[in-house]
């Protein structure tokens, strides 16, 4: 806690990780007079701190930095303008009139009050509970970023021979660094029959040092007793159950689980904030505004994105909103234009469109799709059998996010439209 707490701001950002940060900024340079920032770690920056790889900053910065350098800029901008943060600080529940419990080290109990509130609690990975991994319970199956944090904070590599199970980019990234270390990573198993993590790790982590990914797989058990000795792997069919006869016995000594990332929103739901059950984040407007006026959502805990740079402009969008409702301190009524997920689309963000944003700014829509498509593909935005806008891209793949951008020439399609239509098709 750098200062002494207040009982009311203009702000609260919850989370100091790339979204919290660019929310707190923005906010800050927007016009909010006092904005304060709680998170539970020790340290401003979330969980880039650990991901000493490179690859953060080609669309913010032009430049490829690491995490702990991409967060280190704004860390500096944020203390540049003055953000107020209380960090060892745990938020035990936030409420529809904007009251935030914490307690903390620092600070004890308190009661803090935000004009507007900013959830950037960002999200976190999928355990063996989660996929209802069989087996015994030895020790050695860990998730893909626990692993990340003990070898690149705690300097200290959990294991000798590893297998890992989900193509996840945390997972890819992890067999790369621990080659590094000197480990052997066995095998890495996937039971979708297409990738889940970024191309580039693909090559850059797993064919760059010749380590076996094998799609349509899955661990059947695991082995060992005390320790992790083996899994046994196996191939799935269509409807992902194990093919008899495909059985394999890996000898290994950990197990590493990167098999996905859900976003962190207990204290979304205990605020009375709703949830979309695809994403498991929440709805959203074009302002990331949430269910409830005046509580805002960015980043990760929003739905999870394949680049931290598109979590710091959803930050600097919440945050600069977050700031122009603490000074009106009103709810603007407004008409709104739902979003919704066409063919190959799996989920749109915003759920919901003003067509008035789109007099003075921009609206990216961002989504996943369903399946790979390799050949060129056309993202179409349409209400009903009428076109509003269309792009060209190269492929579509559901590790990487697919998006478009509304722009001022909508503005009457968008406005005279029931529902804004995403689908991704095959370019003729």
């Amino acid at each position: 806690m750098n200062k002494r707490l207040k009982t009311k701001y203009d702000v609260i950002v919850i989370g100091a990780g790339p979204g919290g940060l660019a929310a707190a900024i923005e906010a800050k340079k927007a016009g909010a007079a006092d904005v304060l920032m709680i998170d539970r770690d020790l340290e401003l920056g979330g969980i880039l701190l650990q991901c000493i790889h490179n690859g953060f900053g080609v669309e913010t910065f032009k430049e490829d930095l690491t995490g702990p350098s991409y967060a280190q800029r704004f860390i500096h901008d944020a203390l540049t303008v003055g953000i107020e943060y209380w960090l060892d600080a745990m938020v035990l529940d936030v409420t529809p009139n904007h009251q935030v419990y914490v307690t903390g080290s620092q600070g004890g109990f308190r009661v803090v009050e935000g004009t507007a509130i900013v959830l950037a609690m960002g999200c976190r990975e999928r355990t063996r509970a989660q996929i209802q991994l069989p087996g015994p319970r030895p020790a050695g199956v860990y998730t893909a970023g626990t692993a990340q944090r003990w070898v690149n904070v705690e300097g200290y590599v959990p294991g000798k021979n590893f297998v890992i199970l989900g193509s996840g980019d945390i997972g890819m990234i992890m067999a790369r660094r621990l080659t590094f270390e000197g480990a052997k990573v066995e095998r890495v198993l996937e039971v979708m029959p297409y990738l889940t993590g970024l191309s580039r790790n693909y090559v850059q982590c797993l064919l760059d040092f010749d380590i076996q990914l094998q799609l349509r797989h899955t661990v059947k058990r695991i082995i060992g007793r005390n320790r992790v000795e083996a899994i046994e792997a196996a191939a799935v069919d269509e409807k992902w159950q194990t093919i008899p006869g495909s059985e394999e016995i890996i000898p290994c000594d950990t197990l590493l689980l990167s098999v996905g990332l859900i976003p962190e929103n207990e204290l979304s739901q205990k605020a009375g904030v709703a949830l979309d059950p695809i994403t498991g984040g929440p709805y959203v407007d074009e302002g990331f505004q949430t269910s409830l006026p005046g509580v805002f959502a960015a980043g990760n805990v929003v739905h999870v994105y394949d680049l931290v740079d598109w979590v710091t402009r959803a930050g600097q969008v919440a945050g600069r909103r977050a700031a122009q409702y603490a000074q009106c301190e009103c709810v603007k009524e407004a008409t709104t234009i739902p979003t919704a997920a066409g063919e190959n689309v799996r989920y749109v963000v915003p759920h919901r469109v003003n067509p008035e944003t789109l007099t003075t700014e921009e609206v990216m829509l961002q989504m996943r799709v369903t399946q790979p498509m390799e050949a060129a593909v056309r993202v179409e935005v349409y209400d009903g059998d009428t076109l509003i806008t269309r792009k060209t891209e190269r492929y579509a793949r559901p590790g990487e996010m697919v998006s478009i951008t509304l722009k001022g020439k909508d503005y009457d399609a968008v406005r005279q439209a029931q529902t804004l239509a995403v689908r991704v098709v095959r370019k003729e």
